[in-house]
């Protein structure tokens, strides 16, 4: 016979045996998955990115993710927005023209145009509250100041073309930060130019429209530039919307990564910030609703 070693049972022997073991063992209790955990205390709310929990049908996606009590299920097409419906949720963020064509190419204006356009409209009607955007490849631009330059200028020409749009339906678009040093499909991007959040933050400083805001990946920003806590403090009035994800890997946010996330969750909260948190990562563990119940009790401080 198998006797299931809950939390507490596993305390209280460490606790009879005159806590020796209670580091170790107490990890181990932590590590026990209760499924019918869900996020309590709520002050974070949470979201979940469709993409990285693919091939997981939406269905079953949006049923686990309201289940866990998340309020969003984020960059799903429009076409899936009837599922979200169906289980309560929200759409954080809604997707558009992707990160290779950016508006730092005049070449792309028209697409982007094309797609942003219908972007924010998709948003308005189902009240998501935000939009991505992206800079775009660097391409044949000259590499350094010079080429920052000319990306960020034909950034901010072509992006307010669509600025009256956004405006008018009070809807935000959220240029994202990207690492351009893992060279690992979806893990990072080599030669994407907005890969710095100093990059993004002059860039809405020259629009001057509080509908152009910052997409804070915190795992691409604590690959290319770190200090992430600090820039959560320094820049929280750009920010619209943030990730998650554990590196190195863009895998759980669990003991075999880096980041800290409960005191950057802390550090969030102490700017007043009320929008969403999306859970990106790409799941490793055999049960991708237990890694995402995982990370939703890290981030629920």
């Amino acid at each position: 016979m198998t006797t299931k070693l809950t939390r507490r049972a596993m305390l209280g022997t460490i606790a009879a045996s005159g806590g020796a073991a209670l580091p170790r063992a107490a990890a181990a209790a932590e590590a026990v998955d209760d499924p019918r955990w869900k996020i309590e205390k709520g002050r974070i709310r949470q979201s979940v990115v469709q993409w990285c929990f693919k091939p997981m049908p939406i269905e079953d996606l949006a049923r686990s993710a309201a289940t866990l009590g998340f309020q969003s299920l984020e960059l799903a097409p429009p076409s899936d927005w009837h599922v979200l419906k169906k289980y309560g949720l929200a759409c954080a963020i809604a997707g558009s023209h992707g990160f290779v064509k950016g508006w730092n190419h005049k070449e792309n204006w028209e697409f982007c145009t094309e797609s942003i356009t219908k972007a924010v409209n998709a948003a308005a009607d189902f009240s998501c509250p935000t939009v991505i955007t992206f800079s775009g490849m660097r391409g044949d631009l000259p590499v350094g100041p010079e080429g920052d330059e000319i990306g960020k200028r034909n950034f901010v020409d072509g992006i307010k073309r669509v600025l009256p749009l956004a405006e008018q339906k009070k809807v935000t678009m959220a240029l994202e930060m990207l690492n351009c040093r893992v060279d690992v499909e979806m893990k990072g991007h080599p030669g994407y130019q907005c890969d710095s959040i100093e990059w993004a933050v002059d860039v809405c400083d020259r629009v001057g429209s509080e509908r152009l805001k910052i997409l804070f990946d915190i795992y691409h920003v604590q690959i290319m530039q770190g200090d992430v806590i600090v820039r959560v403090k320094k820049y929280k009035d750009y920010i619209a919307h943030y990730h998650t994800a554990g590196n190195p890997g863009r895998n759980e946010i669990d003991e075999t990564q880096e980041i800290n996330y409960p005191g950057i969750m802390q550090a969030i909260l102490a700017t007043g910030y009320k929008g969403f948190i999306g859970q990106e990562f790409i799941p490793t563990w055999k049960d991708p609703v237990a890694a995402l119940r995982h990370a939703a009790r890290v981030c629920d401080v």
